[in-house]
């Protein structure tokens, strides 16, 4: 089943595109991992998707996403974009992902508190759960976004750039858990750790201003040089890394990207 559709969708920050023309379908057992250069649009194609960047062509959502009142997508942001300085508890972050279909005003169930302490104890926060947000780590702070990313049970689940911060035991259980919940829900997640999702993901879409996607979680580098998404790949020992190469683009970037290094307003 076809849960999102994009046709034709572009986008532009101050008459320069950062994506265009992009198909793409997203399907309810999809497990995606998005790749790209520094700047190449990746997290401009989230935003669109979330509806939280305007955009020209047709972005269509399968009823099954929506509960009647919100979108039933939760969304995992970078860091970077969670204000750390807001008075709130770890186990507050986490009930805030019910806020769309309880509403603003909404009390809290009991039933509420009980699934937070679940996610929480399974993510290993559970004995931080009343600290404040700002005395944490980064890693705990990813943890604690996870949670409330899913606890609305959502249909499509969309992460951007989750591993930021968190160490590699962590690192390995995301993984294992976002293989359990790509059971019930489809799986977005941008990445630039191309080694290890691939063998995690069981897609790669590739974004550098346009979108391409493989219906595999192998990819050649020959194959992302033809979409101007180059990369090249080091063995170290026993451990093979993959290393994005320079971006022969036009200097046209998305402004989102954390490491876009082109100056925006």
């Amino acid at each position: 089943m076809k849960l999102v559709t994009l046709e034709d969708v572009s986008v532009a920050y101050d008459g320069c595109e950062a994506l265009q023309h992009v198909d793409l379908e997203i399907d309810s057992a999809d497990f995606l991992g998005v790749i790209g250069p520094n700047g190449g649009g990746k997290t401009t194609l989230v935003r669109a998707i979330l509806g939280t960047v305007p955009h020209s062509g047709t972005i269509r959502f399968a009823p099954e996403l929506s509960n009647g009142r919100e979108r039933l997508i939760g969304y995992m942001p970078q860091l970077t974009e969670f204000d750390r300085a807001f008075p709130i508890s770890v186990a507050e972050v986490v009930l805030s992902g019910l806020q769309g279909r309880r509403g603003f005003r909404s009390r809290y169930t009991r039933a509420d508190r009980g699934k937070v302490a679940e996610l929480l104890e399974r993510t290993g926060l559970g004995s931080i759960a009343r600290r404040p947000i700002g005395e944490i780590s980064g890693g705990q702070m990813q943890r604690a976004l996870l949670c409330r990313a899913v606890i609305s049970d959502p249909k499509l689940l969309i992460l951007d750039e989750p591993t930021n911060f968190v160490d590699n035991r962590f690192e390995h259980e995301l993984y294992a858990t976002l293989q359990e919940l790509n059971r019930r829900m489809a799986i977005v997640m941008v990445s630039h750790d191309i080694g290890t999702i691939t063998s995690i993901v069981k897609e790669i879409v590739c974004v550098n201003r346009t979108v391409h996607r493989h219906r595999s979680n192998r990819i050649t580098e020959a194959q992302l040089q033809n979409y101007n998404c180059p990369i090249q790949l080091l063995s170290h020992g026993i451990v093979p890394h993959t290393v994005l190469a320079h971006h022969p683009g036009d200097g046209c970037c998305d402004p989102h990207d954390s490491g876009c290094s082109h100056a925006h307003d």
